[in-house]
């Protein structure tokens, strides 16, 4: 006769099955050939128009195997290109910069945060956010950009 019990899992033996599993799948993530996603990465760096100009910040905290992460990607480039010397566009990769990353205290990605150009924090938004969104915010805050014609 067939016992029913045997198939109920006891909750510990659920949690730890439930931890493993998102360890492997977190791991598997981490090991992805990122090869492919490298063009959709944002590049890192900015050039301030002059040296040691403050500059207003965005800092987008994501990973470049995050979907949300890669649609921002281009937005980022293209937001970094049209307004350099204005404002400053970070991307930090919370896989391969661990430890920066942390310092942002975040709790999911992507997640933008608008520094002013004194360093305080003005918003974080998580999610995906679009370039009409995002410039839309930074008028809000009392700063309106004028984009570069290429």
């Amino acid at each position: 006769m067939f016992r029913h019990d045997i198939l109920i899992v006891r909750p510990r033996v659920y949690r730890l099955l439930l931890a493993l599993s998102l360890l492997l799948f977190l791991c598997a993530c981490n090991q992805m050939d990122s090869a492919a996603l490298a063009d959709h990465s944002p590049a890192t760096t900015t050039q301030p128009a002059a040296v040691g100009q403050k500059l207003p910040k965005l800092v987008d905290v994501g990973a470049d195997k995050c979907i949300p992460c890669i649609k921002m990607a281009p937005i980022l480039d293209q937001l970094r290109d049209d307004f350099r010397g204005e404002l400053e566009v970070l991307f930090v990769d919370v896989w391969k910069k661990r430890e920066e990353a942390a310092k942002y205290n975040i709790q999911m990605i992507p997640t933008q945060i608008f520094y002013a150009a004194d360093g305080k924090e003005l918003f974080r938004h998580t999610g995906f956010y679009s370039r009409e969104e995002i410039l839309a915010k930074w008028r809000d805050l009392g700063f309106d950009f004028v984009t570069r014609i290429r």
